[in-house]
C-alpha cells in the first residue's frame, strides 16, 4: 500500500510538472514585433493590396502572427481622424508604422512620431511635402515607394486614342490630396500637346462628388478622366455608375474601376509598390534604418480594358490599346 501512495504521489507531481513546463515555456517567448499599419480607407477596398503587403513581408521573412502582428487603424475615408489613430500607434509603442490611403496617412504618421520608422505608399512627390530630404537619401524616420510617376498624361493620352474625336474632357479631382497638384499639372500639359479642352469638377467629399456629377451631366463632355485619389476608390460604384447612366467614356487610375464596371484604367502596378512597402517593413524590422533606404519610383504600370463596358458604350477599342492591355475584361 505505502509502494502504491508513492507511486500515486510522484504521478501527481510529475503531471504538475508536465502542466507547468508549458506554461513556463510559452511565458519565456519572446513577444512578436508589432506593425502599426495607417490607411485613410476601409478594409475592402484594400483587401487584395494587402496580400500584395504581406508578400513582400514573407519575401523578408515575416509572416503575420507567426513572425509579425500587425495593428490595424483604418480612417474609413474620415481623414480628420487619422492624427488620433497614428498617436495610438504611437502610444502603442509599434515597431513600424505602414501608412497608404493617400499621402493624408503618411502626413500624419510623420507628424505624430520622429523616432517610430514609417513606410508609405506615396502618391505625390515625397520631397516638396517634407516627407524626405531626398529620393536616395531620405535622412529621416521615413520611406517607402512612389505610386504618382506622373501617369496622369498618359491615362489622358490613352483616353484619346479610345475616343478620338473627343475634344472636352471633363476632369475630377479631390482638391484635399497632395498628390492633386501633380495629376492636375501632367494632365493640363497633356491636353495642350492633345489639342483637347480640359475643364475640372472638384471633389472631396460624397456631397461635392454629387455636385460634380451635376456639372459633368450637364456639360456633357466627350470623356471623364478620374484623377488618382483614394477617395475615389470608396466611391468607385457611384462613380463607375454615373458614367454608364450617362454614357460617358471614363478613364480611371487603378484596376478597382474596371472590376467595378468601368471603362478602363491606366496607372502603376500597385501591387508591385504595396510588396515593395512589405520588403522594406521587414528590413527595417531586421535593423536597417529608413534614412539609408532609398525611397523607389514605379517602373511598371498597367493597363486594363473592360470590354464588355466598350461595347455597351458603342465604342471600338483599337486593336493597339488591346494588344498593350495587360488585362481585358469580358
Amino acid at each position: 500500500m505505502a509502494i502504491d501512495i508513492g507511486r500515486r504521489q510522484f504521478l501527481s507531481t510529475l503531471g504538475g510538472v508536465a502542466v507547468v513546463w508549458p506554461l513556463a515555456a510559452r511565458a519565456q517567448q519572446p513577444a512578436l514585433p508589432v506593425i502599426g499599419f495607417l490607411n485613410s480607407l476601409s478594409a475592402n477596398a484594400f483587401e487584395h493590396r494587402m496580400q500584395a503587403f504581406r508578400d513582400g513581408l514573407s519575401d523578408a521573412g515575416y509572416v503575420e502572427g507567426r513572425d509579425v502582428a500587425i495593428e490595424y487603424r483604418w480612417a474609413d475615408g474620415q481623414i480628420d481622424r487619422l492624427p488620433a489613430l497614428a498617436a495610438e500607434l504611437v502610444q502603442r509603442q509599434v515597431a513600424v508604422i505602414v501608412t497608404s490611403g493617400g499621402d493624408v496617412s503618411a502626413l500624419a504618421a510623420k507628424a505624430a512620431t520622429s523616432s517610430i520608422p514609417i513606410v508609405s505608399t506615396i502618391g505625390g512627390d515625397p520631397v516638396k511635402e517634407g516627407l524626405v530630404a531626398s529620393f536616395n537619401r531620405p535622412g529621416g524616420n521615413l520611406t517607402g515607394a512612389t505610386v504618382f510617376a506622373y501617369s496622369a498624361a498618359k491615362r489622358l493620352e490613352v483616353l484619346h486614342q479610345l475616343v478620338p474625336k473627343a475634344v472636352t474632357i471633363m476632369a475630377l479631382f479631390d482638391p484635399s490630396d497632395p498628390v492633386v497638384v501633380l495629376d492636375r499639372e501632367a494632365a493640363q500639359a497633356a491636353s495642350k500637346t492633345l489639342g483637347l479642352q480640359l475643364r475640372f469638377a472638384n471633389a472631396g467629399t460624397v456631397s461635392e462628388l454629387e455636385a460634380a456629377f451635376e456639372t459633368v451631366a450637364r456639360d456633357r463632355p466627350d470623356g471623364l478622366f478620374v484623377g488618382s485619389n483614394p477617395f475615389f476608390i470608396l466611391q468607385r460604384d457611384q462613380i463607375v455608375g454615373f458614367a454608364a447612366r450617362h454614357t460617358i467614356p471614363t478613364i480611371y487610375p487603378f484596376r478597382e474601376f474596371p472590376s467595378a464596371g468601368g471603362l478602363i484604367s491606366y496607372g502603376t502596378r500597385l501591387a508591385d509598390t504595396y510588396r515593395q512597402v512589405g520588403v522594406y517593413t521587414g528590413r527595417i524590422l531586421k535593423g536597417e534604418k529608413p534614412a539609408d533606404l532609398p525611397v523607389v519610383q514605379p517602373t511598371k504600370f498597367e493597363l486594363i480594358i473592360n470590354l464588355k463596358t466598350a461595347k455597351t458604350l458603342g465604342l471600338d477599342v483599337p486593336p493597339t490599346l488591346l494588344a498593350i492591355a495587360d488585362e481585358v475584361i469580358e
